[in-house]
């Protein structure tokens, strides 16, 4: 029976007639310029966001070994620099989902992308501790924003069956930035210095606002949608769509935002460890040189982007074969959680070929992991609130990244990395067990629930 549902579900996708169009877009702009698969466009442009996003994080983590030789920097200070950007970035996470809702991902992205360019831009000034820790601070602020931003233009855009292939595009993002960023970032070190590097890696962010500003709108207002698209991904949201918006304290009120803002808390340390200290470990640990890490340090983020694009394909093709999203979530979120584990053989291994094989697989995990849970705000709640809660898990998520960068900082002064990765490989067994527990059947939950 489930299965015959799917199938007429489909097949009503697919063949909807010029009536049902007429009334599920009555009033959007007249051209003669229509784009098929215009949402495939926009979920383009997100990616693009999110890997200058994280080529912009990441260069102050591949160039950790020389900033921290001729600035003097302990481990426990880069953790600082680190811990300086994440306070930032929780408290904006939290509220630039809130600021998306209400002014829309348009303007609310052309402020998170203009803030950020100019943050990591000025980290070439930098003189100090002190002025590189305000430089990650306001790199926070900015970047903060592209994840709920994110959230809220892929359920604008996308169907329920597709969000997490949506998500995956744009999650992709990170992983191609972290592919991209050490070759790069170690060139541009290597020819021009450092502070250079800051320049150019700032400067991607104002050519991505151009584009931004000119080619997106929210689907009512694009005059290049086709009527079909726009009944396509309007379909799902017909029955729960209300202007109201919903308050953070009615919404910490259910148990869902509760299980996405705990498993995040538990599970995201696991993606910031590898982010910000996998350069410093191969480095110290490994015995890597500079060029050995641009050369190296990119394929855990390859496997990351192959996690992120099957995890969210995957879960929609068996959305797609009749399973329920609940069924089909929950099944892509286990694996993942399984994969993260491999961190403990990680720690043990003695070639570093292979430990970086082992993180590898961990980072693949994560990504199929988190491209799901980052759907389930869509999943539970209303469009109207989908920025907020998602920005309200960024909190949790940056709050457990602080507390774990800040305990490596001081582990890996005073014993090793070993432990800090041995316990990343338990902590999204811990995540998901929550994640499941409080958020329990993965479905709308009801406007009289929710208002």
């Amino acid at each position: 029976m489930q299965s015959r549902t799917a199938s007429i579900q489909l097949r009503s996708e697919k063949h909807l007639n010029s009536s049902e169009i007429q009334t599920a877009a009555p009033a959007l702009p007249a051209t003669r310029f229509r784009v098929s698969g215009l949402r495939w466009w926009i979920a383009a442009l997100i990616f693009l966001a999110t890997l200058i996003n994280f080529i912009d994080r990441l260069t102050i983590s591949i160039l950790g070994p020389v900033i921290t030789a001729q600035l003097g920097l302990t481990n426990l200070q880069f953790a600082k620099l680190t811990t300086w950007f994440l306070v930032a970035y929780t408290a904006s996470q939290g509220l630039s989902g809130k600021l998306y809702d209400q002014i829309g991902p348009r303007r609310g992205f052309a402020l998170s992308i203009l803030v950020w360019s100019i943050a990591a831009s000025a980290h070439a000034f930098a003189r100090g501790f002190v002025s590189l820790s305000c430089f990650r601070f306001l790199l926070g602020i900015g970047e903060a924003g592209n994840w709920p931003g994110a959230a809220r233009v892929i359920a604008e855009w996308f169907p329920a069956r597709q969000r997490a292939m949506g998500m995956g595009i744009f999650n992709s993002g990170v992983c191609i930035g972290s592919i991209l960023a050490p070759p790069l970032i170690v060139w541009l070190q290597l020819r021009f210095g450092w502070q250079t590097t800051f320049l150019v890696t700032g400067s991607l962010g104002f050519g991505w606002l151009a584009l931004w500003l000119l080619f997106y709108e929210s689907p009512e207002r694009h005059r290049a949608i086709t009527p079909e698209e726009y009944a396509l991904i309007k379909e799902g949201q017909a029955a729960v769509a209300d202007s109201r918006q919903v308050g953070w304290l009615k919404l910490l009120r259910f148990r869902q935002t509760w299980a996405i803002i705990l498993s995040r808390f538990f599970t995201d340390p696991v993606w910031w460890l590898y982010i910000t200290w996998l350069p410093l470990y191969l480095y110290n640990a490994r015995g890597f040189d500079l060029r050995k890490i641009g050369m190296f340090a990119w394929l855990p983020f390859l496997t990351a982007d192959a996690g992120s694009l099957l995890g969210g394909w995957f879960s929609g093709h068996l959305i797609s074969r009749g399973y329920s999203a609940d069924r089909a979530r929950k099944f892509v979120i286990v694996a993942g959680a399984l994969f993260m584990v491999a961190g403990i053989p990680a720690a043990l291994a003695n070639n570093a070929l292979v430990a970086l094989a082992f993180i590898s697989v961990v980072t693949f995990g994560f990504q199929s992991w988190i491209n799901n849970v980052q759907t389930l705000p869509s999943d539970f709640f209303t469009q109207q609130a989908v920025a907020a809660v998602a920005g309200l898990g960024g909190v949790g998520a940056g709050i457990g990244a602080i507390l774990y960068v800040l305990t490596t900082g001081w582990v890996v002064d005073h014993f090793s990395y070993t432990p800090i990765l041995i316990i990343a490989g338990l902590l999204p067994l811990l995540g998901t067990a929550i994640l499941f527990a409080l958020g329990g059947r993965i479905q709308k939950i009801s406007l009289a629930q929710q208002y």
